[in-house]
């Protein structure tokens, strides 16, 4: 990719990571769930579980971003595949901001447990970061070297925890963590976002 300064590469990672990390889900809807009870501190307990699955996925994908780093044609296909995934999520963004929400889905384990099995279990959470999460951590590598692996999970996690103790805060206080208008309207943004960054990878791979 083009050479970056630190805080423009932090800016990216942030804009593409905002997508995932608040898109509605199993996650968030337990997370609703547990905040009623629990308020931030449930959030910020789905957080750490969500940690548990996401830090040991992150380093497995920078190795093997190292490994395949060597071959020529690597980043030129993993840019697309960045690009297919993020145009494919931008219309499952879409299509869920126009369909009814459900918010309900707790679990008798606890945040912390919930967490863990709704990372692990959600095919789209495992498959967001080996393409698009693989795009991201192969440029950090090429910028930054073997750092780049923790620039990425930093400027990453730390969204999670804000987001998920916020609506875990929000959610004990009987507020709506956006109305259904501006949700809609939200949800929108993010799969345009995603779309820019989209065209952004197919671009990078073609130069």
């Amino acid at each position: 990719m083009p050479a970056a300064t630190l805080p423009e590469f932090a800016a990216t990672v942030i804009a593409v990571s905002v997508s995932g990390v608040m898109a509605p889900g199993p996650l968030f809807a337990s997370n609703v769930y547990y905040g009623a009870k629990g308020g931030w501190k449930s959030g910020l307990r789905m957080a750490l579980g969500h940690t548990i699955v996401e830090g040991p996925l992150v380093v497995l994908i920078g190795v093997g971003a190292v490994s395949l780093g060597s071959f020529p044609q690597f980043s030129h296909l993993i840019s697309i595949l960045g690009a297919i995934s993020l145009f494919g999520f931008s219309i499952l963004q879409i299509r869920s901001a126009l369909a009814r929400r459900s918010l309900s889905g707790g679990h008798s384990h606890g945040p912390l447990i919930a967490g863990v099995a709704l990372s692990a279990l959600n095919p789209f959470f495992l498959v967001w970061w080996l393409s698009i999460g693989f795009k991201l951590i192969s440029d950090a590598i090429a910028l930054y070297s073997l750092v780049g692996i923790g620039i990425v999970f930093g400027f990453h996690i730390w969204m999670d925890y804000a987001w998920l103790g916020t609506v875990g805060f929000l959610s004990a206080r009987g507020r709506s963590v956006l109305s259904e208008r501006y949700y809609r309207i939200f949800m929108i943004a993010l799969a345009g976002v995603m779309v820019y960054f989209g065209s952004q990878f197919l671009a990078s791979s073609l130069h």
